[in-house]
């Protein structure tokens, strides 16, 4: 008997969810429903516990009344897990296969995509500068959470990281010294401002904005596997509209465009890296 009074307030969890998705949608027009239901739960559940709130129902109420609530819910929902030169084997493929071409370009279009806090990005700086390229590269950095991008503008991240954060930069190929990059003060690091003359951070959100330009590179990783299969196809499609012919793009490890519809247009450049190139139109 408990387990069927469990499995009925199960479900009505579930209800409740779906309902107050469905009122963010209508209130803000923030189609939440995109993202995995499992994430969504969960991230959902995460805030209950965390604002001391008793039902989804009461928060509904507060996210409907109280946009300053729904805008720290909707937080919740951005993606944070991130490290510098985080998978050093993806780098290093950078490195190895992509920017030779990238070199070859008169200027060079990179769009970070979901850049959260930004440490890929500066490992992404710190990269093009020991390959020569930093003077002739535009790097755009996009989340929708401002805070990350705030924090990301900052350049500051926690001392404890930097062992890592270290061993990541050699793995991945460095050329110099990993401690050349930043400054160490107390608990904390912040990078080179040089290393952000060429980075513009800014709000983009995948689910609700537009084209991003034309890019020769493209890196958006772990970032679709927390959105629904309809999702994930239509960012692949964004995507493929903002890459010019033969130009790059650089997913997670467990992500893929095989049943996005759009795999015919790449070429599995790394695929053991997910690096895809997109490819020339056929001409008659």
């Amino acid at each position: 008997m408990d387990n069927e009074k469990f499995d009925f307030n199960v479900e009505n969890q579930d209800i409740e969810i779906k309902l107050l998705l469905e009122a963010i949608h209508l209130k803000y027009g923030y189609d939440l429903k995109e993202y995995s239901a499992a994430y969504a739960k969960r991230r959902i559940l995460q805030r209950l516990v965390r604002s001391e709130i008793k039902s989804i129902s009461e928060l509904q109420h507060l996210v409907l009344y109280d946009r300053s609530y729904f805008e720290t819910l909707l937080l919740d929902f951005s993606i944070n897990v991130t490290e510098m030169f985080r998978d050093p084997l993806f780098f290093k493929s950078l490195r190895e296969e992509v920017i030779p071409i990238l070199k070859t370009y008169p200027f060079v279009k990179i769009w970070h995509a979901g850049c959260s806090t930004g440490e890929e990005v500066y490992s992404m700086a710190i990269m093009l500068k020991e390959e020569g390229l930093q003077d002739k590269v535009q790097i755009y950095a996009t989340d929708f959470n401002a805070k990350a991008i705030e924090k990301a503008k900052e350049g500051i991240y926690s001392i404890q990281d930097i062992k890592k954060y270290t061993d990541n930069y050699y793995e991945a190929g460095g050329k110099g010294v990993f401690s050349d990059y930043y400054v160490a003060g107390y608990d904390s690091v912040i990078f080179d401002r040089e290393l952000k003359k060429r980075v513009t951070f800014a709000d983009h959100n995948l689910i609700t904005d537009g084209v991003f330009g034309e890019m020769n590179l493209i890196i958006c990783r772990n970032v679709l596997i927390y959105f629904q299969t309809d999702l994930q196809k239509r960012v692949i499609k964004l995507f493929l509209d903002s890459l010019g012919n033969g130009c790059f793009l650089g997913l997670g490890s467990g992500e893929s465009i095989q049943f996005s519809g759009y795999g015919d247009k790449f070429d599995n450049f790394i695929e053991r890296e997910k690096i895809f190139r997109k490819k020339y139109p056929n001409v008659l």
